[in-house]
């Protein structure tokens, strides 16, 4: 990875002037046996798309505050990444009614309707599906985000050193979570071509660390494992085999 890296959105770029076709993220849900495999490019789009409509169709600007209320899933990763793209602070499982936006899954409707700003929902729904019918009072993210551009330029540079996330009440700017991260691939043995499995949750930095910000900060790539205690030991090792997994968290 490039060494000048700053922040989140640099690390991505990076990964994909590198090696766009590598795998980036893939994601199971083994409470509905969801798989989805997304390359850096493939990932990176997905970015470019959310960041897009943050950006333009909510016109959220640098330093405002967005309550992100998701799980361990392959869309919040790329919420994260558009989220550091605009220069916006991503608040893990942060309190809606402080926040200027809210982005919330089918299961925390009600608590976001406590935010007074844009809110979308995500149905969280295989293939990235949209709801039957969009919640009342939120714009569908899967709906939404298919028109936005490929493309993403932020209206203002991103500042490394201004607030970037917030996650179990810590906080980090965009240089800070850089250098975390580089620190924690480190320690897990990381580096090009890894493959990292993690059934960690999201809402605590070391599960943001092991299930997207360390192996993209190192080269490498997650197999990203939500309900993972729901899968047996002959099929976790099964799945380790068939993602040529080079580690566990």
């Amino acid at each position: 990875m490039n060494a000048s890296d700053r922040t989140p959105a640099d690390l991505l770029r990076s990964a994909l002037a590198a090696d766009p076709a590598r795998p980036m993220v893939t994601f199971y849900d083994d409470a509905t046996g969801e798989r989805v495999e997304l390359s850096v490019a493939t990932f990176a789009n997905w970015v470019a798309k959310t960041a897009n409509l943050l950006q333009g169709d909510l016109a959220a600007e640098p330093g405002d505050r967005l309550a992100l209320l998701l799980p361990a899933h392959w869309q919040s990763a790329v919420w994260l990444l558009a989220c550091a793209s605009v220069g916006v602070v991503a608040d893990v499982q942060g309190d809606p009614a402080a926040a200027d936006l809210v982005v919330s899954g089918p299961d925390s409707l009600d608590a976001a309707r406590a935010c007074r700003g844009e809110r979308i929902a995500l149905a969280l729904r295989p293939l990235g599906g949209r709801f039957p019918q969009a919640p009342e009072g939120f714009a569908d993210y899967a709906v939404e985000v298919p028109g936005q551009g490929d493309r993403f330029a932020p209206f203002a540079p991103v500042d490394p050193d201004a607030p970037a996330l917030t996650v179990g009440g810590a906080g980090f700017t965009g240089a800070e979570l850089v250098a975390r991260a580089r620190a924690d691939g480190a320690a897990l043995g990381l580096g090009a071509g890894s493959r990292l499995l993690s059934g960690r949750t999201y809402d605590t930095w070391d599960g943001l660390s092991a299930g997207l910000f360390a192996p993209l900060a190192t080269g490498g790539s997650v197999v990203l494992c939500r309900h993972l205690g729901q899968l047996g030991e002959d099929a976790l090792a099964q799945r380790v085999e068939s993602e040529r997994v080079t580690r566990t968290v």
